[in-house]
């Protein structure tokens, strides 16, 4: 109104109630929960290993009162996990959709004309680390790696190397241990690493790079066994997985000749792009909130995976490393889209 002028109280309740409406929203984003159903969204078929990932993930909140709503999980694994990807992407700003995969997010689009791009969905943590391992059948004539090297050097692609999929982690790392090691395999794709597993025992193809529990069957039941793991240091677990060994006894990569110091795939968890930043730090809480539950030891040591939480600061670098590395192993391959 012209010529009105607050006076002293009145400017002072105007300025708080001001500020009240200033910082309403801000405090109710801050104290933000879920208020209804959350859905973990799978970037994998049921039973394959991002389902059991989420599902004990569900299983530990639910038992630990962790949500004070019911969680479902929705199993979205066409393409190699894009569906789970392009769904996620399409519920912008929904923070009740969390999304399950690996570093499938940032690597598909490099080889895949997908409907996300990996710096649009909102990254909430890495959970722990899957292991790979170099197995040939257990009664092949191999004793350590450095003799299986040394055989397949001898006969460049006369040697199987069998893995799931194409273009995917095995057949990347197939392509790392052939640059490093100056080896050519011939390599057959399968629809998962457990069929992998059991045409290596089946005698099929000559080696694989299954995880320890794609493979830990056909070790105990003395079908196939590991040369060495792909890691800096032996695995820690020393209980004994078959009657003289233990993970623990199975000898670096590195150390049997093949220059690939370490090759894991991160267990990552992802929310749909627009969501707030306190949506994004309540779910990474309830995360580590997980990972110090029972439930999540069990299963990290059931897998023989490595347990190393990583917060979304310190996933962007690991990101960003595996992309540019990728893309340069990608491109001399002819494997990229874009």
């Amino acid at each position: 109104m012209k010529g009105y002028k607050l006076t002293a109280p009145t400017a002072l309740l105007g300025a708080m109630i001001g500020a009240v409406a200033w910082a309403g929203p801000a405090a109710a984003q801050a104290d933000w929960k879920p208020n209804r159903p959350v859905e973990f969204v799978v970037t994998s078929g049921a039973g394959g290993g991002t389902d059991i990932f989420a599902r004990t993930i569900q299983a530990a909140i639910q038992k630990h009162d962790l949500l004070s709503v019911p969680v479902v999980v929705s199993n979205k694994g066409g393409g190699s996990g894009a569906e789970g990807f392009v769904y996620g992407r399409a519920s912008q700003g929904d923070p009740l959709k969390v999304i399950f995969g690996t570093n499938n997010e940032w690597l598909l689009p490099l080889v895949a004309k997908v409907a996300w791009k990996p710096a649009e969905l909102v990254p909430v943590s890495t959970m722990a680390f899957d292991e790979f391992m170099l197995w040939v059948k257990a009664d092949a004539p191999y004793k350590t790696a450095a003799e299986y090297i040394a055989a397949v050097r001898e006969k460049p692609g006369a040697l199987k190397m069998g893995g799931s999929q194409t273009k995917d982690t095995d057949q990347i790392l197939t392509l790392l241990m052939q640059r490093a090691a100056n080896l050519r395999f011939t390599y057959i794709p399968f629809r998962s690493g457990g069929e992998a597993g059991v045409q290596l025992a089946g005698g099929h193809v000559d080696s694989d790079v299954n995880n320890p529990s794609e493979s830990v069957g056909g070790w105990r039941g003395n079908q196939v066994r590991p040369l060495c793991v792909f890691r800096r240091e032996p695995l820690p677990n020393t209980e004994k997985v078959t009657e003289t060994q233990s993970w623990a006894d199975i000898p670096t990569c590195a150390s049997q000749g093949i220059p690939v110091d370490q090759y894991r795939m991160p267990r990552t968890v992802f929310l749909p792009p627009g969501v707030t930043p306190q949506q994004q730090a309540f779910w990474t809480e309830v995360m580590r909130k997980v990972t110090e539950t029972p439930e999540w030891k069990d299963y990290i040591s059931r897998t023989t995976q490595s347990a190393q939480f990583m917060t979304p600061a310190e996933m962007q670098p690991l990101m960003a490393s595996e992309q540019a590395s990728s893309r340069e192993l990608f491109g001399s391959e002819g494997w990229l889209v874009n």
